[in-house]
């Protein structure tokens, strides 16, 4: 896989909270910041295969809560 950088501009508030947040993780703030994105985007991906697949079979399947679904 190739990584490439991503520079970001934050204010100072936010970085003290994303320091304590992944301090209490044994993480750096770059691993958090990175399995956050990760996180993120693998729930739209899950959210968007599920609505594919009640789509496919219709009211086959009950109504699903979106309340209900994991994130």
């Amino acid at each position: 896989m190739r990584s490439t950088v991503l520079s970001l501009r934050i204010d100072g508030e936010l970085l003290d909270r994303l320091r304590r947040r992944a301090a209490r993780r044994g993480m750096s703030v770059q691993e958090y910041v990175v399995q956050t994105l990760v996180r993120d985007d693998f729930d739209e991906r899950f959210n968007a295969a599920v609505d594919e697949t009640e789509k496919f079979y219709g009211a086959d399947l009950p109504p699903v809560d979106p309340a209900d679904r994991v994130t």
